[in-house]
Parts: C-alpha cells; structure tokens; sequence
C-alpha cells in the first residue's frame, strides 16, 4: 500500500471518529459503533488480502485511536471499545478468525505510542475487548484472549524493548477471568518479521 494512500486511510478515520464520538454521552458505545462503520467502510469493495489487508485494519486503528485522543478520549481504556468496533466491522466484511483479532490487537498497541498511551494498559484493554467480541469472529473467548495477547505482543515489537516487557507482564496474567496463554500468531508471519526488524 503507498503512503499517501496509508495517510488517507487514518486521516478519514481519524476524521470520522472525532466527528461521531465528540460529545456523546455513551463514549464507549460510540467509539465500538465508529470503529465498526468506519472498517466497514474502509474494506467494503477492497480485494486486498494478506499484509495489504491487514494494512488497511491497522492504518483504520491508528486513525481511531489518534480520533480518540483528539477529543480528549483515554486511549488505553478505549482499546476495548475500538477492539468490539474493528471485530465487528470485520465481521461485516467477511473477515474473521484469530487474524482479525491479533491485527486489530497489534494496530492498537503500536498506534497506542503514537499518542502517548501505556502500551501495558493498552494490551490489557484490547484482550478484554477481543474476549467481549470473541463470538463476533466466530472464536471462543479463551482464543480471542490468545491472539489479542500475541497481536499486542507483535504491536509492541514494533515499539521496544520496554514495550514488549511491559506488555508481556500485563499479558501473562488473567484477564476477565481468562488465563491468557500467548501462542505464535497464526499465518502472520510477516507480521512477526516486521515486529524484529522494526
């Protein structure tokens, strides 16, 4: 994907996700409804797969999540909201299975250092939204937890060193009542290339 394209894609989601979450009482509602809408638009009509789609789902995030932190919105905490939205604007899509879960939860950590946000707290938030959308991509609640932890963990790869120790300690934990084990990440193996190399 070229970057002018990338730009495009996070500033209408940025833009989107300011317009429709400022000043609503149910933030959290509003941000699961925006980050579906918005995905749903982003990838209806699209014939990308593989690492151009998963490009497009992290491009989206990073615009939600820098939409979030324009209108005041605390970005660790609303990775579970934007992780429910992205899930179920992949559903809409056809896309499902543990890939949606570790993209979205890879996009939301790294793009949780864009604007600051605990990378620790992030991860924690995003495994708890995977599990409350689990059923939306077809997985059970201790998978979604698996890959929303492995996604993280590729998400802050790409940040440090200090990123991946703080997210591995938050991670490894029990999360919701969930005993989140990480394993490989599934067919993202590029995914895993970019996290050393970045």
């Amino acid at each position: 994907m070229k970057e002018k394209e990338t730009k495009h894609v996070v500033a209408e989601a940025k833009e989107y996700v300011t317009q429709t979450i400022g000043g609503v009482g149910d933030v959290g509602g509003a941000i699961v409804d925006a980050t579906s809408d918005v995905l749903t638009r982003t990838l209806q009509g699209t014939r990308a797969t593989g690492a151009e789609l998963r490009g497009l789902v992290t491009d989206t995030i990073v615009g939600t999540i820098h939409g979030v932190a324009q209108v005041g919105g605390e970005v660790e905490s609303a990775a579970s909201s934007i992780m429910v939205g992205a899930l179920r604007g992949a559903k809409q899509v056809g896309e499902t299975g543990v890939d949606a879960v570790i993209a979205t939860a890879a996009a939301l950590v790294k793009g949780s250092a864009d604007v600051g946000a605990d990378a620790g707290r992030t991860a924690k938030s995003a495994v708890e939204g995977a599990i409350k959308g689990a059923r939306d991509v077809g997985v059970t609640a201790e998978q979604a937890a698996s890959a929303a932890a492995s996604g993280a963990m590729i998400g802050a790869g790409q940040i440090s060193s200090t990123a991946v120790d703080q997210v591995r300690d938050v991670v490894t934990k029990t999360i919701s009542g969930i005993k989140v084990i990480i394993t490989e990440p599934l067919r993202s193996t590029d995914m895993r290339g970019r996290a050393r190399a970045g």
